[in-house]
């Protein structure tokens, strides 16, 4: 559990001296442009790039590694659905008829149900841009948020015009997230403690003992949202964004810069695609 929390990098790189609005714009802009980019190529690049990025930041590869492990069941999925059941889809996105897909998989027509049905080209194709969209998003948030102090971040947001009380909303929930999974891992020791031995337990029953703890896990979590809900009413909080703040954020000639290529990636992208059709799903499946 302790690969899945919350975490910051330990060492200093590009990303974590840039301020949180210029993160902030990256984020958003690698969103748009993953969600908008149709071509597996293309995405999956851009997905590429973005763990690069990661490593490079300094965030653990642990993380990155638990990430990619979580993803091979979605991936499976996505692949088996697309791959059988995208077929309208494609044919809208490209104008080719089901006749023209490459089957790498088909049924005969005589079979129930799924007779004449089929695993084309096109349809996997398409399922790992959906992949690749999924890694891209996933990674991108890791990037800038775990490059960021929480203090600086809630500071930025502000002065990105987010009204304080969601600001503070988001900061005490990513403070929340290293509690709740401390809480969990200190569950499970207390059963080890008491004889219970996970190692040498099946799938199946290990999951019912993970079960287990989510009830005193949701008690002690509604403990502590009732102390902070305590401890704000007695400092008298009322969200305004009208206060002082001990971290300074000030856009440096860095962010500027950051901030200038990320607008003019988001502008290529979408002109890109707009106009010469970079990006989209058919230009994939030209010879």
């Amino acid at each position: 559990m302790n690969a899945i929390a919350l975490q910051t990098v330990d060492r200093r790189s590009v990303f974590t001296r840039l301020d949180f609005r210029p993160k902030l714009f990256m984020m958003f802009t690698i969103t748009m442009v993953a969600f908008i980019w149709e071509d597996p190529r293309l995405g999956g690049g851009l997905a590429l790039a973005v763990l690069l990025s990661c490593l490079a930041a300094g965030i653990r590869a642990g993380y990155i590694r638990t990430v990619l492990a979580l993803m091979l069941p979605f991936s499976a999925l996505v692949i088996l659905t697309q791959g059988f059941f995208s077929t309208t889809l494609i044919t809208t996105l490209t104008g080719r008829q089901p006749d023209d897909f490459r089957m790498l998989i088909a049924f005969p027509s005589t079979w129930p149900l799924v007779g004449g049905a089929g695993l084309s080209w096109e349809g996997v194709l398409y399922a790992l841009n959906i992949v690749a969209k999924s890694l891209t998003m996933t990674l991108v948030i890791a990037l800038g948020v775990f490059t960021t102090d929480i203090d600086a971040m809630v500071v930025g947001l502000v002065k990105a015009r987010v009204p304080y009380k969601i600001a503070f909303v988001f900061s005490a929930t990513l403070r929340f997230f290293p509690l709740l999974f401390a809480k969990a891992q200190a569950i499970i020791e207390a059963q080890r403690l008491r004889g219970l031995a996970l190692e040498g337990m099946g799938l199946l029953r290990r999951l019912r003992i993970y079960a287990r703890i989510v009830v005193p896990l949701i008690l002690s979590s509604l403990i502590d949202s009732q102390m902070l809900d305590v401890v704000l009413q007695s400092r008298a909080f009322n969200g305004s964004s009208d206060r002082t703040y001990l971290h300074r954020s000030r856009l440096k000639a860095a962010d500027w810069i950051a901030i200038g290529l990320t607008g003019l990636f988001l502008a290529a992208a979408a002109i890109g695609y707009a106009v010469f059709g970079i990006g989209r799903f058919g230009g994939v499946l030209r010879p």
